[in-house]
């Protein structure tokens, strides 16, 4: 059973919440694009080995396995009269301390950087639980769709700022400079904690714990997170290996970061306004259905410039930009879908369970994409890829069809 509407907001109080939500995610944007984006490349220049950066992908493990403490995150209210908002200001405080430490050690210090990093993903990815919590108890069904416009872009935004700014930063005045500004601007959406407004700051005297246990009790979330491990199971074979793909097709390694960059942020900021908009007008099922078509054409069109059916590079570039769009706007859709599936007792457990299960199967195609593109080639890649989203588009649209029907 979904969770209980939450009442519309009046118009001011609609968009209060939504300022709030981007100060909340935009907090947990800018450190990560840090620790993702800039300090790599930045590690690299100084001489830093491959092997040694590859290492970087363990900070990934606390965005994976959040779901496991999340049932703690809405059940303790750390701070007296605060729940969720107290979770964000101990969070975002140590996020700022754990930025400004980075200062204390070279780039060059692998081991000192991971102990670090840890705990910044730690941090960022419990704020992360005490936020999607907030944003899911506090949206009004029709503004859903809006609020999770609102994390993309704040996500955009992230990417220009803690990683394409931290660079320019770098370069111009180096690695001390450079670290205290992110940690200065990490300050500034800590005024969002302060401006949340909750109804759950006491316990009820026979409110039930959250746990795991209770979200796998209700069908209809088990069905959601089905559609959560089905519908972008594809995504992660095509998005690891459209680097390397454009850089073995002779694309210069700059064109290919300004694509990246460039692309990212504008979907982020167009894609997932644009996203909200057919959510409100079309509904989940019709969206979701669009996007995975799309999706599946800009796989084909990989495959097909990977047999040299079709060939130039503005094809290759209008299909590695378009599916970036798509990715974004599906998450909008995916992410209004989790909320709707969310129960209003343990809202930040449920919804980090699918937001979970969702990236857990991206990188599970990232995982393999290599191996697969060494042994078969890129066409056999994409074209699998390609297959697999009109295979996830067909089950996702009978199992929402499905779950409508009683209504």
């Amino acid at each position: 059973m979904s969770a209980p509407a939450a009442p519309a907001a009046a118009p001011l109080g609609r968009m209060r919440l939504f300022v709030v939500l981007a100060g909340l995610y935009l907090a947990q944007s800018i450190p990560s694009y840090l620790l993702v984006a800039a300090i790599p490349p930045i590690m690299r220049e100084q001489g830093v080995s491959r092997t040694a950066i590859g290492m970087l992908s363990a900070l990934m493990l606390p965005l994976v396995l959040k779901f496991l403490w999340a049932p703690y995150v809405d059940r303790f209210r750390p701070i007296s009269g605060l729940h969720r908002a107290g979770w964000v200001l101990i969070t975002q405080s140590l996020t700022v301390l754990a930025i400004a430490a980075f200062s204390l050690i070279a780039p060059t210090d692998v081991w000192a950087f991971l102990a670090l990093g840890m705990a910044l993903a730690l941090l960022i990815s419990t704020q992360d639980i005490a936020t999607d919590g907030y944003a899911t108890r506090r949206l009004a069904p029709e503004d859903r769709p809006f609020g999770n416009a609102i994390q993309g872009g704040a996500v955009a935004l992230g990417v220009v700022i803690g990683g394409t700014g931290s660079l320019v930063i770098y370069h111009h005045f180096g690695w001390q400079p450079m670290i205290w500004t992110m940690a200065a601007l990490s300050l500034v959406p800590l005024a969002s904690a302060f401006a949340m407004r909750e109804d759950d700051v006491t316990r009820a005297p026979r409110a039930p714990r959250a746990t795991l246990k209770s979200f796998f009790a209700r069908p209809e979330a088990r069905e959601v997170l089905v559609i959560a491990l089905v519908y972008r199971a594809s995504e992660g074979l095509v998005k690891a290996m459209e680097g390397p793909y454009l850089v073995d097709r002779g694309v210069p390694l700059d064109i290919v970061g300004y694509l990246s960059g460039g692309a990212a942020a504008t979907a982020g900021l167009l894609g997932s306004g644009v996203a909200a908009l057919l959510m409100v007008r079309l509904g989940t099922a019709p969206v979701l259905t669009l996007l995975g078509g799309l999706r599946t054409l800009c796989f084909a069109l990989f495959a097909l410039h990977a047999f040299d059916i079709v060939t130039g590079w503005t094809a290759l570039f209008g299909a590695a930009a378009f599916q970036t769009l798509i990715r974004y706007m599906e998450i909008v859709a995916l992410y209004s879908l989790f909320m709707a599936a969310s129960s209003k007792d343990q809202p930040g457990t449920d919804f980090t369970i699918l937001a979970c299960a969702q990236l857990v199967v991206y990188l599970a195609g990232s995982f393999v994409a290599g191996a697969i593109a060494d042994r078969f080639g890129y066409g056999a890649l994409f074209t699998l890829a390609a297959l697999l989203s009109l295979a996830a588009v067909v089950d996702t649209r009978r199992r929402l069809a499905a779950r409508s029907a009683p209504a």
